[in-house]
């Protein structure tokens, strides 16, 4: 009798626990809706659990897609793995100093992004901001030559890895969680001045928890400012798993008043279709700030000196690789759907490889930064006052 009483309480119990779906992260679960085309526009049907909300209805599954952008965006994504592993080659052999954080395995987010926003909009990110910097107008050996400390360098050389920045790119920021409330600045000044745009503003999940986050959070929404706020929910922060580091690993919930949408963020037309959605909302039905995650994997450690195997399995990370990469996810879209055959795929890898080959050469010729070049772009050009102090020990005072 006290058993199968026991069961009956154990049954009610379970009985009462809510089912919670769970964003699915598979690569390659967009279904083609009729014919491709090679010319023209063709719909696809992205998977219904790519996408989670809070408090806002979810983006269109059924979306229109083109030969010709899936074939650029697998290129962007190919080339920007390549560059991301020269910049671990180029570390490894100890020519690059300093910090260095790689995206391997995030190409889907900062790709779809590009391509779901205009050229006006602004964009701000933490330091994993290699892909970005190029895809925002950067080149590949003005990041490779940053990395050197070249002259060639975005930054002439004198910023490094996370401080990288081209006119719609605010950075590359090294403090965790600083650059939030600094995209809610530019989105500020995108209202103040009327401008038909919106700065998406990316963390990571590890700076989730930052206190400046949430004022960020709060002065977007009192104001209303055309801000997202994007989480790269890439599953760990620094040698912490999000689950052992956050109570609530439900980042898209996490803005109180502000609405939020969970994205497959390794479904590359997944992410497109979420960053289109949160521009809509944010410019064209100005409804104020919103939350979007990425949910993503990194195939490295959180930097370079993280082996990123002590707080998760070698085989975990090989499962990843194997059967989630984004990369591979849009070859087989491409190639299921007859827009190209995996021997022209190759040669677009061999194109990849061989443009970052050629970057890094001249990046590494270029010469190192002049000594004279210690006291120049303080100021973006144009912008500087007409004297400055504290270069050295003697600039202290003008009257």
């Amino acid at each position: 009798m006290s058993s199968s009483l026991a069961r009956l309480r154990f049954l009610r119990r379970v009985s009462r626990t809510p089912f919670i779906r769970t964003i699915q992260t598979t690569a390659d679960t967009t279904q083609l809706q009729d014919s491709a085309h090679e010319t023209e526009p063709f719909w696809v049907k992205i998977h219904d659990d790519s996408f989670q909300t809070f408090n806002c209805e979810k983006p269109d599954l059924d979306v229109k897609v083109t030969k010709n952008e899936l074939l650029d965006m697998y290129r962007q994504m190919q080339t920007m793995r390549r560059m991301e592993m020269a910049a671990d080659a180029l570390y490894k052999a100890k020519m690059v100093r300093g910090f260095c954080h790689l995206a391997i395995g995030q190409e889907a987010v900062s790709v779809g992004l590009e391509h779901g926003i205009t050229k006006n909009d602004k964009v701000i990110t933490s330091y994993r901001c290699h892909p970005l910097a190029v895809l925002r107008g950067g080149t590949i050996q003005g990041v490779i030559g940053e990395l050197l400390g070249r002259q060639i360098g975005m930054s002439r050389g004198k910023g490094g890895s996370m401080h990288i920045f081209t006119p719609s790119f605010f950075g590359g920021n090294g403090i965790v969680g600083a650059q939030v409330p600094l995209g809610a600045g530019i989105a500020f000044a995108q209202k103040y001045t009327e401008e038909p745009t919106c700065t998406f503003t990316l963390y990571g999940d590890g700076a989730a928890n930052q206190g400046q986050v949430f004022e960020a959070f709060n002065m977007a929404k009192l104001w209303d400012l055309p801000c997202v706020f994007v989480c790269e929910n890439n599953k760990y922060g620094m040698g912490t798993s999000a689950e052992r580091s956050s109570s609530n690993t439900q980042y898209f919930t996490r803005g109180d008043k502000i609405p939020g949408l969970q994205v497959n963020g390794m479904d590359i037309i997944a992410v497109k279709q979420g960053v289109e959605y949160a521009r809509k909302w944010t410019v064209e039905d100005k409804k104020g700030p919103l939350l979007l995650e990425f949910v993503t994997y990194r195939y490295g450690g959180h930097s370079m000196s993280d082996p990123g195997t002590t707080y998760r399995t070698r085989e975990e990370v090989q499962r990843m690789r194997s059967t989630q990469d984004p990369i591979r996810g849009l070859q087989r879209y491409i190639e299921e759907w007859g827009l190209a055959s995996e021997q022209e795929l190759k040669q677009i890898d061999k194109d990849a490889k061989s443009t970052v080959d050629t970057a890094v050469e001249e990046a590494k010729a270029s010469p190192i930064p002049n000594t004279k070049d210690l006291w120049t772009d303080i100021y973006y050009a144009g912008t500087e006052p007409s004297f400055m102090r504290g270069r050295e020990r003697e600039e202290v005072h003008r009257y």
